[in-house]
């Protein structure tokens, strides 16, 4: 199980979730906080304020209320599908991540959503203490969305995920007569809101907590590891909306709202995201949590796209930072987008990381 373990370490430095605590993260099923979409991608990966594309199954469901408005223009139906080799600077190439959305819009009604997200993590080596091989075994993880979004106010919009969550990390085994298993699964929730403020029509606020959820048993309850439970808060606004010329600034926080301790053990899901990640550490140390994603996108008579970004994290709890740039093409009911990561440090696990979309009308 070497190159298995191996693999999970890189999955946490490359999400930036790696602690000086036991060196471990502070979640399970980290592939839930995988931001998918090209188009997101090529903006520092902010999007909840922007949430105007199928894509807002996982970015804020609280969008889809606002995409079907003109039934001259707007297509009751989106799909979309998006495949990334992840963490390319180490060479695995059954390493990968794919999450593919629908939306469909009924008047009166609501919107109604689903995606899938899924990591796989190739064939991996099964060892005894010895290192003589026991087998071989697939580890993947996968988790499936149901959406539902509908507008309370011409310029509000709320709407809600259900996921069910499944990780398949690598086969059941005994260690000193302790049965230890690899797999396990979980239900969780997203809540989330869009908001149009009428003192300013370009702008828009967005927000969404994901992954609010039971912890996940492998072994016993006294070892359930949490979901990464997530805050992402943002804006948008469009600097410039003219016929042929837009051109809009987008600008996301996030935080995990995961209390993990020295001795492996962690809080229950609701006692986290209300206090005990809030009162670990000074007020500073709270403000050092936020990632920070800001970006752009021009688009060009709503045919071609040009988008840039740059993501921050603060060096105590991951160091994660690199730019963001990409671009996409609109024609008919087809869109492609396309997204690529520069990290200035050398041999970083994210640098060189590409995504491509593909979004259908229908």
């Amino acid at each position: 199980m070497k190159r298995f373990f191996g693999v999970l370490v890189m999955i946490l430095v490359g999400l930036g979730l790696w602690q000086d605590v036991h060196a471990q993260g502070e979640a399970t099923a980290l592939f839930l906080i995988i931001n998918p979409g090209a188009r997101q991608g090529g903006m520092g990966e902010a999007g909840v304020a922007l949430p105007n594309d199928a894509n807002a199954v996982y970015w804020n469901p609280a969008g889809l209320a606002f995409q079907y408005e003109n039934p001259e223009a707007d297509h009751k139906g989106e799909v979309t599908f998006m495949h990334v080799q992840w963490l390319p600077q180490f060479n695995l190439n059954d390493l990968y991540y794919d999450f593919g959305a629908i939306r469909y819009s009924m008047p009166g009604i609501g919107t109604f959503g689903m995606g899938i997200q899924f990591i796989n993590y190739g064939e991996n080596i099964n060892t005894d203490n010895s290192g003589n091989e026991l087998g071989r075994f697939n580890s993947n993880e996968v988790a499936v969305t149901g959406s539902y979004a509908l507008k309370v106010k011409p310029n509000l919009g709320i709407g809600v995920n259900l996921k069910y969550i499944y990780s398949n990390l690598s086969p059941d085994v005994y260690v000193s007569n302790e049965r230890r298993q690899g797999r396990g699964s979980s239900i969780a929730v997203d809540l989330g809101v869009l908001y149009y403020p009428g003192f300013a029509k370009k702008l828009s606020i967005g927000a969404n907590i994901s992954n609010i959820g039971p912890r996940i048993t492998y072994v016993d309850r006294d070892q359930q590891d949490p979901l990464p439970t997530n805050l992402r808060l943002g804006v948008a606004y469009r600097l410039v909306d003219s016929e042929f010329n837009k051109l809009t600034l987008v600008y996301d926080v996030n935080r995990l709202l995961v209390r993990r301790y020295d001795d492996g053990t962690s809080d229950p899901v609701f006692k986290a995201m209300f206090l005990t990640t809030w009162t670990d550490g000074t007020f500073k140390d709270q403000l050092r949590r936020f990632t920070h994603s800001i970006g752009m996108e021009y688009w060009y008579t709503d045919l071609i796209a040009l988008r840039m970004g740059y993501f921050y994290e603060d060096d105590k709890y991951g160091g994660r930072r690199f730019w963001t740039f990409g671009g996409g093409i609109r024609y008919s009911i087809i869109g492609v987008d396309f997204s690529y990561i520069y990290a200035s440090i050398q041999d970083h696990p994210l640098s060189d990381t590409m995504r491509f979309s593909l979004l259908v009308d229908f």
